[in-house]
């Protein structure tokens, strides 16, 4: 992984959610383009975060992680999308579920919060394989001390450290009752992560009760490099 800062003179804005397409041209003229998630909050206004995850084989990700350098530029359209966004003017409860590197799109929310200093009930699900791939963790376990109604829950899905007291396992219906605001409130679910997680958060979440016009989903594919 390789956070990416980008200076955008004259940027227009973006609602915590939002994407970019990143479009790379080979002096043959070849091109090809990726769509990131701007981890960055709308209150960032002269430069944009993008989380970068380096996948083999891809044609852009290698090369945003492995080569590109500061003062390069960078072609790309945006700020896209207008379905899987969050302000706080929408209120909540607001329960945000992320696999690996969706937490992008999810992090430029817990930011946006944060910045707005919002006092909307918020719980983070986050999966990871490891501790250490935990993208932004020093970041969350300060934002989840701050008494504001912000809570962070982890499960670790392959290694684990021995103290470790948080969940071990894919994130499954118990975690999600366990997890979730109850039904009842009417919280907003935003899920993002691989297809396969996305898909089974949003069924599960579903069959707990939550009504399907207050759970939105954005994934994240091998497609992605």
């Amino acid at each position: 992984m390789k956070t990416l800062t980008l200076a955008v003179p004259g940027w227009p804005g973006h609602a915590a959610g939002q994407h970019l397409d990143i479009r790379l041209t080979a002096p043959d003229g070849y091109h090809t383009e990726r769509s990131y998630s701007i981890a960055s909050p709308p209150e960032d206004t002269d430069q944009l975060e993008l989380a970068i995850e380096r996948l083999e084989g891809g044609e852009v990700s290698p090369y945003l992680v492995d080569q590109l350098a500061v003062g390069d530029e960078l072609e790309f359209r945006g700020p896209i999308g207008g379905y899987f966004i969050w302000t706080v003017d929408i209120g909540g409860p607001l329960l945000l579920v992320a696999g690996g590197s969706g937490i992008a799109p999810l992090m430029a929310m817990v930011r946006h919060r944060a910045t707005r200093r919002s006092r909307v009930p918020t719980r983070l699900l986050y999966s990871s394989r490891s501790l250490d791939e935990v993208i932004y963790r020093s970041e969350l376990d300060q934002l989840a001390t701050r008494g504001d109604g912000f809570e962070v829950f982890h499960t670790l899905t392959r290694t684990r450290p021995s103290d470790w007291s948080g969940y071990s396992r894919r994130i499954d219906r118990d975690m999600l009752r366990e997890v979730a605001f109850v039904p009842e409130q009417r919280p907003l679910c935003m899920v993002c992560g691989p297809t396969a997680l996305v898909e089974t958060v949003a069924s599960t979440l579903v069959e707990l009760g939550h009504p399907p016009d207050r759970i939105k989903t954005e994934r994240f594919g091998p497609t992605g490099g």
